[in-house]
């Protein structure tokens, strides 16, 4: 990961190569963000900066033997400790056991999320933590001499996820590393880490990414048109793991919408026997589905409230919601909206447990046939 690779945050590179030429390199630092903004792949970026034989005033060379090592995240200087699972069978509890698992992850998806790195490592069910034992690999390894790096550096992915016995270990490592040891801790709930070890910390926030920066990385790397870009990159509200996922899922908020589409029309029609075959195809959809759908008409009962207040920044909607809520906004309002809300939340719950899916839907649909009424 170099600079260049990292979506935007130009004011965070600035100050941080600004930092590197200046040699003023706190010991400590902490790059905090709401997820999916980049604070990782910055903290990467600026370690590989930091021992490039020849950085230039805006990215690491690429070249020298420091680049080439990153490039395949085995520098001998650089240690990463993240949250793992323990697999009894294997008793893995120390993070070099995944490091082969986390490098391919690395290079794989330079943004990623806690939910993503589960999946690529089968965890299933369990919680991922960073282990007590954790504590003594790091002490390890920060007492051998730098093998030939400008700074060895130690990388703590969330923090938030350490056990107390480590982090109280560590603690005196954050506070008085040996020299030239850098330790970046990358973080998404700075006020779920141990304090001691907060207060010893230079905090760097990363902020959500500039509208125009992810548009143009919409553009040119995901090959979206200008002004689907525009409008993804809007709704993900800076966070490009979200813009990842809207679009992924455009088709299935597409099928989504034609259903609720479908379901306002009849219950404006007040079709009793289109209620019962629109009841009945919904059925059939499966119940993880049936509660995404259900989740997702609570967000565009929302979504068409504001619609009314005029206030764009206030609207999360695509195009074809938007081009529907023109007409349907004003049958949302402060008589009903509420009651929408918790019909549709009820719906949602009585599906979780496993109610007659057929009965759920078509009891919404005549409720919402009297809501809707109510709107005038």
């Amino acid at each position: 990961m170099y600079f260049k690779d990292v979506i935007g945050q130009n004011d965070v590179k600035q100050r941080l190569i600004g930092a590197a030429r200046k040699e003023f390199i706190p010991h400590a630092q902490l790059f905090s963000e709401a997820g999916g903004t980049g604070a990782f792949p910055l903290a990467l970026a600026y370690s590989r900066y930091l021992n490039c034989k020849s950085p230039s005033e805006t990215d690491a060379c690429g070249n020298c033997p420091s680049c080439l090592k990153y490039d395949l995240l085995a520098h001998p200087d650089l240690h990463f400790v993240f949250p793992i699972i323990s697999r009894k069978e294997k008793k893995k509890l120390v993070c070099d056991d995944y490091l082969p698992e986390w490098r391919a992850y690395l290079k794989d998806k330079p943004y990623f999320s806690m939910a993503g790195w589960l999946e690529r490592i089968e965890a299933g069910n369990s919680q991922a933590l960073i282990y007590s034992a954790e504590s003594e690999e790091i002490m390890r390894k920060l007492s051998l001499r730098i093998y030939e790096a400008n700074y060895r550096v130690l990388f703590v992915w969330l923090p938030e996820k350490m056990h107390n016995d480590c982090a109280n270990k560590i603690l005196k490592l954050v506070e008085e590393p040996s020299p030239h040891t850098l330790i970046f801790m990358v973080t998404e709930e700075p006020e779920a880490i141990l304090g001691t070890i907060l207060s010893r910390v230079q905090r760097i926030n990363v902020r959500p990414i500039h509208s125009d920066d992810l548009t143009k990385n919409l553009i040119d790397k995901e090959c979206l048109d200008a002004e689907a870009a525009r409008e993804i990159s809007h709704l993900a509200g800076g966070n490009y793991l979200k813009a990842k996922e809207l679009i992924n899922i455009s088709e299935e908020n597409n099928f989504f919408l034609e259903q609720f589409k479908e379901m306002m029309r009849n219950s404006w029609k007040r079709n009793v026997k289109d209620m019962k075959t629109f009841s009945d195809k919904l059925a059939g959809i499966g119940r993880e589905r049936q509660k995404s759908f259900l989740a997702y008409c609570q967000r565009l009962v929302r979504e068409n409230f504001m619609y009314c207040f005029q206030a764009q920044e206030l609207n999360y909607m695509n195009r074809g919601e938007a081009e529907f809520s023109v007409k349907f906004a004003p049958f949302i309002n402060e008589r009903n909206v509420f009651s929408f809300v918790d019909e549709l939340a009820k719906a949602e719950y009585h599906i979780s447990q496993n109610v007659n899916a057929k009965m759920v839907f078509f009891d919404l649909a005549l409720q919402v046939a009297v809501m809707i009424k109510t709107a005038r």
